[in-house]
């Protein structure tokens, strides 16, 4: 069988989420995580996620000689539902396996696949993107974030924000200007580079959360030489390589699953409580084929990027819809719980999504600057 005749219900992939879920189920006994809401941002356990990559769970689409097992998006996606839907601690190895791997596969030199790609495949290497800027963070076009050429690579200069997990990271990714900003080609003149934390030059700064919960950073980096090896794809081609990337980010399961741990926590504690009024049933029913239609639409992107078509337009509006669901979902959840008596690992859960629910529609791009780039793709404006 191959990964094309592959859909959300065949056996090929039933059999690998099982294997997922019993890996997640012996995995939790033994080490004791709890899961957790929006685990994908906030979950950061290096341990786990050299578990998974020992287990053969991260670096899926990697091909077997980088140390991957060489499947397809679609396979990946099914690995990525189990793990939300857990609340398991992937923080760690998130962005690099969801996002740098796959630019690796398309656009890196082999130097760089042999260099970054099995530790990728092994949960040891974790990498945050430096895209948003002060002044361009859904408006990528904007970033002023400059390399000028010196010899043998690179001098880098500006600075990003909201750049997740960078206080961990090994690298970040980071997109800067190649070429002087021409108002009449936006999009043209940028690259990107492959930067190490501990580039002399590279200033990590925390931004703190209102829960006192340190997950993003404003990195500064101050004439940073970064090496002609270290350039990710071609000189100028940053802005289709971008493009291509932000379909990985924005389209995936957790644009929709963020709160599942706590939806699902929520179902079980009324069912166990004998809740079965009218209202409780039509708002659980509504959650879920309103979950189910978004399942639809994401899975299709994850078909089309594993056909290896363009699918920035779809995928802008999973992360759209997707994220609105989120944040709908926190509502609908304390709802729910009203006058109810909940464990203490809900009551946590929700507290968590209350804060986080702000983010949702924010990262990867504010939604409505999303809505201006579908009606674009649709040929409306």
């Amino acid at each position: 069988m191959t990964p094309c005749d592959l859909n959300a219900q065949d056996a090929e992939l039933a059999e690998l989420r099982a294997s997922v879920r019993c890996f997640l189920t012996d995995d939790r006994e033994q080490h004791g995580w709890v899961p957790a809401v929006d685990a994908w941002l906030a979950g950061w356990d290096e341990e786990f996620s050299q578990r998974l990559g020992a287990a053969g769970f991260t670096g899926v689409t990697i091909p077997q000689q980088y140390g991957g097992r060489g499947l397809s998006h679609l396979h990946r996606y099914v690995v990525t539902e189990e793990l939300l839907a857990a609340g398991a601690p992937v923080a760690a190895h998130w962005i690099a396996d969801r996002q740098v791997a796959p630019a690796l596969i398309t656009y890196g030199t082999e130097d760089q696949r042999a260099r970054l790609l099995p530790r990728i495949a092994a949960g040891s290497f974790y990498s945050a993107i430096g895209m948003s800027e002060h002044g361009a963070g859904s408006d990528l076009a904007a970033v002023k974030t400059k390399a000028t050429r010196t010899d043998g690579g690179w001098l880098l200069s500006g600075t990003k924000v909201w750049t997740s997990g960078a206080h961990h990271a090994h690298q970040v990714v980071v997109l800067a200007r190649t070429e002087p900003a021409d108002p009449k080609r936006r999009h043209a003149g940028f690259s990107q580079f492959l930067v190490s934390c501990d580039r002399p030059g590279v200033l990590i700064e925390p931004i703190i959360l209102m829960s006192g919960a340190h997950h993003f950073n404003e990195v500064t980096f101050d004439q940073v030489f970064v090496a002609d090896a270290d350039v990710l794809g071609d000189i100028g081609n940053g802005w289709h390589q971008v493009t291509a990337e932000l379909s990985f980010e924005r389209s995936g399961p957790e644009r929709i699953l963020s709160t599942a741990p706590l939806l699902l926590a929520v179902v079980r504690a009324l069912q166990n409580g004998g809740v079965s009024d009218d209202r409780t049933l039509s708002d659980v029913g509504d959650l879920l084929a309103h979950l189910i239609s978004l399942r639809q639409l994401s899975f299709s992107v994850a078909r089309t990027l594993n056909d290896g078509r363009d699918a920035s337009n779809r995928a802008a509006l999973v992360k759209d819809l997707g994220t609105q669901f989120e944040a709908e979902s926190v509502r609908v959840a304390a709802q729910l719980l009203e006058g109810q008596c909940t464990p203490p690992d809900i009551d946590t859960m929700l507290r968590t999504a209350w804060l986080h629910k702000p983010m949702f529609t924010l990262r990867g791009g504010t939604n409505e600057v999303l809505r201006g780039l579908v009606a674009r793709g649709m040929g409306l404006r």
